[in-house]
């Protein structure tokens, strides 16, 4: 009997503006002091970025 994993399943991440699944080879990253942020593409990120620079405004 053959007992090898033959595991086909990509492993999964949540964009962090929109929260769409993505494959975490294809995620964009940004490491912050506490945290990893991952994103899924560059319009979600700068998105990312203009709501926390108008949380630091406030």
């Amino acid at each position: 009997m053959n007992n090898q994993n033959n595991s086909n399943e990509t492993e999964v991440i949540e964009c962090s503006q929109c929260l769409k699944e993505i494959p975490a080879s294809e995620a964009k990253s940004v490491e912050g002091i506490d945290y990893i942020a991952h994103f899924c593409g560059l319009e979600c990120y700068d998105k990312w970025i203009k709501e926390k620079q108008k949380q630091e405004k406030e």
